[in-house]
């Protein structure tokens, strides 16, 4: 197996080699502009790790990589949308970049374009990563319907949050290792073991997410600290802190949600107050804990040499580890 870097840098190669702008450039060049916008690649180097990992065999993988990767950046240019956002990863988003029409149209094409790459796998291959790959879609955009009827919503609970990260977020990374296995030829049972681990790596990654946000270190998190607190989103968080609060603090949690001042520096400090003083952060932290141990409890049981594992392994560390 090759390091994560040389497994990205693998990728990318391929990527400028696939996307290619044709006619109309209007369809095309928002794909292409999306798609080189980076990003941390997690998925498709999920998918080529995961093959490695079952057959040592990761160029085989590599139209399944763009497929994930692609319907990953589909579904960002559509969140974007419904969110009215001006910016991806600090350039403009491709509705603001184009305008909506363009990017509702690039971005269903984006979507076809993601099924069409498991066209140069055999039949049976073909039907397997298509099955799961319709049932990941609906997933996602059934976890976007969750985190969408919950901004308005004042009684969501934990457990129907990690079931909308588990949807939104997670499913994705467990069917990129699945797809890695499928093509690798894995058994059943490793497959399904290897998107096991994947899904609880998956929550774990949103909510480290989440807790990046709140707690970590702006510049190596890339973006603003405290931008779910401004957007008054229910996070793992938030709803901890809510349930270790008295009825009087909840209720001043409640009222730091329900506003929008200009200057929304007090807003976060107040918040993140309550976040550490209710013990709600290193719960959060515990549970992002528990959720990288469930991964690696599953990688245990498999039967593939320890080498393979380490690597996996460490993976899944860096990433409950991590501050970006």
């Amino acid at each position: 197996m090759l390091s994560i870097s040389a497994y990205r840098d693998l990728f990318l190669s391929h990527l400028q080699q696939e996307i290619i702008v044709r006619d109309p450039k209007n369809l095309y060049q928002p794909m292409d502009y999306i798609l080189n916008l980076g990003g941390k690649r997690l998925r498709p180097v999920l998918t080529l790790m995961t093959a490695d990992f079952f057959s040592g065999k990761h160029q085989e993988a590599l139209k399944a990589a763009m497929a994930i990767e692609i319907f990953h950046n589909f579904s960002l240019v559509h969140d974007d949308i419904m969110d009215d956002a001006p910016l991806r990863r600090g350039k403009q988003t491709v509705h603001e970049k184009w305008d909506l029409n363009t990017g509702i149209l690039s971005g269903d094409a984006m979507l076809i374009v993601a099924y069409q790459f498991f066209e140069h796998y055999p039949a049976e291959t073909f039907k397997e990563l298509a099955k799961l790959f319709s049932k990941t879609a609906i997933e996602v955009c059934e976890g976007q319907q969750y985190d969408i009827d919950f901004e308005s919503r004042d009684d969501v609970q934990i457990d129907e949050y990690l079931k909308m990260i588990t949807y939104k977020t997670a499913v994705l990374v467990g069917a990129a290792m699945k797809m890695g296995a499928i093509v690798a030829r894995a058994s059943k049972k490793d497959a399904d073991a290897i998107y096991d681990f994947g899904l609880n790596l998956g929550v774990a990654f949103q909510l480290m997410d989440d807790y990046l946000d709140a707690f970590g270190d702006p510049i190596s998190f890339g973006k603003q600290i405290g931008g779910d607190i401004i957007e008054n989103k229910k996070t793992y968080l938030y709803l901890k802190t809510l349930q270790n609060l008295s009825e009087d603090q909840a209720m001043q949690l409640r009222h730091l949600f329900s506003i929008t001042p200009e200057d929304t520096s007090d807003k976060i400090k107040g918040v993140k107050e309550y976040m550490v003083s209710s013990g709600a952060a290193d719960q959060t932290q515990k549970e992002i804990e528990y959720y990288t141990q469930k991964a690696l409890e599953i990688l245990e049981k498999l039967d593939v040499e320890e080498t393979k594992k380490t690597i996996l392994r460490d993976f899944a560390i860096s990433l409950m580890n991590r501050e970006i």
